[in-house]
């Protein structure tokens, strides 16, 4: 292995640790830190700016469908997964993401580092606000279902994350706990995360200015190191919750996510 390698795949360890650790404290997606550290990552490799998001949002797809796996069977283990809605939502979520990935693919880059930057301003103010839903009405039929599937599926692929974001929102109002809404949440995440891999593969096959060792728009080396990394600093995370101020930590998370987002904002127009 070239020297040049090691350093890649030491670089994106470093994005997996980083990852793994905040999804753990503060109980975030991964894809909302992995994909501004890959778009900067990418750029300090030289990665063609006209599909530097597309490579960030698959490479995040495809590094969820490994963490999601773990996250869900922690919580099934405890019985907070509601596999009635899992099944409900499953078929609108996986064509949702893969139709979302197909859209993302003919889009040009700035415009979906745009959307992502409005994505981290509207995480960023929940975070601060720490405005919860109220729940309403009951889980619906399965026709409104995989209604709901798809825009969450389409979302999160135009974002790179497992959808939390929206189903957990969206459990809680109609009327699901919050623990049973995140766990639930958790296990949705791994069929999202499934159909945006694909799609990110199949609509990057061809692609002549991909990176080397590419599939698709998935680039390997960043999948291998967040992977490696994030499987074991996710539990640190959780251990560090339960010594540390989360909600303090939080609030100072989100003002950096709004450095994050407007340094990408500026980058744009630059």
């Amino acid at each position: 292995m070239s020297a040049e390698m090691v350093t890649i795949i030491v670089m994106y360890t470093a994005v997996g640790a980083v990852a793994g650790v905040l999804a753990g404290l503060l109980g975030i997606g991964g894809g909302l830190v992995i994909v501004p550290m890959l778009v900067y990552c990418y750029a300090l490799q030289g990665v063609d700016h006209s599909i530097i998001m597309q490579v960030a949002l698959g490479s995040s797809m495809a590094s969820i469908m490994f963490t999601a796996v773990s996250s869900f069977m922690a919580h099934h283990r405890r019985g907070a997964v509601d596999w009635p809605i899992v099944r409900k939502i499953t078929l609108g979520v996986l064509l949702g993401t893969f139709l979302g990935s197909c859209f993302a693919a003919r889009l040009p880059t700035d415009f979906l580092k745009g959307f992502f930057v409005l994505f981290l301003y509207f995480v960023a103010t929940q975070m601060l606000l720490g405005k919860k839903p109220k729940p309403t009405r009951e889980i619906p039929g399965q026709i409104a279902m995989f209604g709901a599937g798809n825009v969450i599926g389409i979302f999160s692929s135009l974002v790179g994350i497992g959808g939390g974001t929206l189903s957990v929102p969206f459990m809680m109002w109609n009327n699901v706990p919050v623990h049973r809404a995140i766990g639930t949440s958790a296990a949705i995440g791994f069929p999202i995360a499934i159909a945006g891999t694909v799609g990110y593969v199949v609509n990057g096959l061809g692609v002549s200015s991909l990176p080397a060792y590419s599939l698709g728009f998935i680039y390997l080396p960043a999948l291998a190191g967040i992977v490696a990394a994030s499987v074991f600093t996710a539990p640190l995370g959780v251990r560090l919750a339960h010594h540390l101020p989360v909600d303090k930590l939080k609030r100072v998370f989100a003002f950096l996510l709004y450095v994050v987002a407007t340094r990408m904002l500026v980058g744009i127009f630059m």
